[in-house]
């Protein structure tokens, strides 16, 4: 790094006062991108899984069909959902849906350092309404930015990519590593609970009741004196989350018929298709949580462990039965009835041996899940060094001229 490099406060808002090389330029993203303009809309029914073109959308890539509307480099930005703000840098002969912000890099842009900048921007940040986050051409046109000769940024695009892929590899090896501690949770559950009498559950559960979906704030409820009605999410991970819930408002009138129980079974009622029929079994008393009707709750007769009885479920086989059963209009809404649930099989020992499986399992999982949470955290820690390099690059916080 060139230490001597001589630097000017910038008025950039994003920087937060912080100083740029006095050689670099502050424009507008108008200037350094023009013809700015959101893409064409698109039926789903014509997007395939194959195809002569790939569709992409706020998100990246959705699939293909057999027409075009943009052909060369082209930075995306999602203009809508809770991806809003997202970008992707895409080239060749592209169909871009109404979800994303085309975006052309000027003549004197190099298109790799301009996504970069773009990412760490933040743009969603800008976004307009909460229920339906949005942005806007005119917002982004209207931000500054610094800008760097252009020789400079195709030295700053040139490290990045290198470093970034650095990063990124080290963060795959880490998704995997929890891909293959989730597949080894789940088998030991299906070996443990694959021994005993083939029961259905409905010769296990006394009762299965459902919730209700009021409007609710979009926060939780502080645990003590305020009411809430659980997400979808609160029993993702097998471990019961009251945190997953949203706080009642004081104008609705609880409906205390619906708080969950000790010991009762949650069990989603919607959702993906890898989580649909997701449980955990509630740990004590939440006098104030109600399920929503996106919830089940299930309890379980005397002489059966809860906690057993939840293990089985999220086990491979009962799994397989649950994606069976599940039923929906896409991967991303699957939904079980209460009947195909009752229909469920799973093997049940006498109590005694229930009590015991679910005490190995409870130590198995336990250093199962302090691996997965390693694993997570150095991938958080990971993104975090990726958006601090690139930020300090596009910046020019650091000279990549020394190192690149």
């Amino acid at each position: 790094m060139n230490p001597l490099r001589a630097k000017s406060l910038t008025r950039i808002g994003w920087l937060q006062g912080l100083s740029i090389p006095s050689d670099w330029a502050e424009s507008k993203v108008k200037y350094v991108a023009p013809g700015m303009q959101a893409g064409e809309a698109i039926t789903a029914e014509s997007i395939e899984p194959t195809g002569t073109y790939p569709v992409y959308g706020g998100n990246g890539l959705r699939g293909y069909t057999e027409q075009k509307t943009h052909h060369g480099t082209r930075i995306l930005i999602g203009r809508q959902g809770a991806l809003c703000g997202n970008v992707h840098l895409v080239s060749g002969e592209y169909w871009v849906s109404e979800h994303a912000i085309v975006v052309r890099p000027g003549d004197t842009a190099d298109a790799r350092w301009l996504a970069y900048l773009l990412e760490v921007m933040n743009l969603g940040q800008y976004s307009q309404t909460a229920a339906q986050p949005g942005i806007g051409t005119a917002q982004i046109n209207a931000l500054s930015v610094p800008v760097p000769p252009a020789q400079e940024q195709r030295v700053i695009a040139d490290y990045l990519d290198r470093e970034t892929a650095r990063i990124d590899t080290l963060i795959k090896e880490q998704q995997r590593l929890i891909e293959i501690l989730g597949e080894r949770k789940v088998a030991a559950m299906a070996t443990a609970t694959a021994s005993g009498e083939p029961v259905a559950l409905r010769r296990v559960v006394t009762r299965i009741r459902q919730g209700w979906s009021p409007n609710c704030e979009s926060w939780p409820p502080n645990g003590v004196t305020e009411w809430g009605v659980l997400k979808v999410g609160c029993s993702n991970s097998g471990t019961f989350d009251p945190t997953e819930s949203k706080r009642l408002p004081d104008e609705t009138t609880p409906r205390p018929e619906f708080v969950v129980e000790p010991g009762e079974i949650v069990m989603s009622r919607a959702n993906t298709k890898e989580l649909v029929g997701a449980s955990a079994v509630v740990d004590c008393a939440y006098p104030r949580l109600m399920l929503s009707d996106l919830n089940y709750g299930l309890t379980v007769a005397s002489g059966v462990d809860p906690e057993f009885v939840s293990y089985a479920l999220r086990s491979g086989h009962v799994r397989y039965q649950i994606s069976l059963a599940s039923k929906g209009t896409s991967p991303s809404m699957q939904k079980i009835s209460q009947r195909d649930i009752r229909d469920l099989i799973l093997q049940l020992p006498p109590l005694d041996e229930q009590r015991r499986i679910v005490a190995d399992l409870d130590e198995q999982t336990a250093k199962i899940d302090s691996l997965i949470a390693e694993a997570e955290g150095f991938i958080e820690l990971s993104r975090e060094r990726r958006s601090a390099l690139i930020t300090a690059a596009v910046t020019g916080q650091i000279d990549v001229r020394e190192v690149a």
